[in-house]
Parts: structure tokens; C-alpha cells; sequence
């Protein structure tokens, strides 16, 4: 069986070490990226190469570019069956609250415990 494979776009480098940590933990194989075109980029070449991601998880806001919110629709485009994590601290943020209206499978709220991680992908994911 494949590891299930994540990517996980976030501005901040302490987030993505910590979260890469905990999914490789977790049994997952991760990859990381730090802007919206990064992550489409990578999205796109992964499922070109017959290995695409089986969840994303972006964070809600990244300074300089386009968020979750904005990258969730351009990765609906490109795999209609997308299955997406929003990922913020701004919890009292609409999108955080009303996550599956924006097109999220899940939601993970900063900071959060390698537990959260696995549940709110297992949920998402169906796995």
C-alpha cells in the first residue's frame, strides 16, 4: 500500500517543518510549499507524474499571495474532487467556521496537536 501522500501550504517555515514531522510520524508522506502558484504547481505536477496528493492542507492567509481561500477554487479546477484542509488561527474567520461552503473537506485551527492533524484528515479523507 502507498503511503498517503499531503501537501501542505503555509508561509511560515516552523509550520511547515513541524507539520511535515507530524505526518511523516503519522505514516504520511509529505511535501511542502510556501505560495499559492508553489502549491498549484506542485499539485498539478504530482497528479501529471500518476502521483497525486490524497489531501492539501493550505493556510487560510500568506502574506504576498493568495490564500486557502483564493487556491482551493484554482485547485478545484484542476481535480474537481480535491480534497482540501483549511488550516488558520484565525478561528472566528467565516471560512474557519463555515469551511465546506468554501469547498474544504476539513479544518485544522492553529495550533494544533498532531491528534487534531490526524482526525481532521481522516475525517476528510474517509481513510
Amino acid at each position: 500500500m502507498n503511503k498517503m501522500r499531503v501537501l501542505i501550504m503555509d508561509d511560515e517555515d516552523i509550520v511547515l517543518d513541524v507539520v511535515t514531522s507530524m505526518l511523516e510520524f503519522m505514516g504520511y508522506e509529505a511535501e511542502v510549499s510556501r505560495t499559492a502558484d508553489e502549491a498549484l504547481e506542485k499539485y498539478r505536477a504530482a497528479a501529471s507524474e500518476g502521483k497525486p496528493f490524497d489531501a492539501v492542507i493550505l493556510d487560510l492567509s500568506i502574506p504576498g499571495s493568495r490564500g486557502g481561500k483564493e487556491v482551493i477554487h484554482d485547485l478545484a479546477a484542476i481535480d474537481p474532487g480535491v480534497c482540501a484542509l483549511v488550516s488558520s488561527g484565525y478561528s472566528n474567520d467565516p471560512v474557519m467556521t463555515n469551511y465546506t461552503e468554501y469547498g474544504f473537506k476539513g479544518v485544522v485551527k492553529k495550533p494544533f496537536k498532531m491528534e487534531d492533524l490526524r482526525d481532521a484528515l481522516k475525517k476528510a479523507t474517509g481513510s
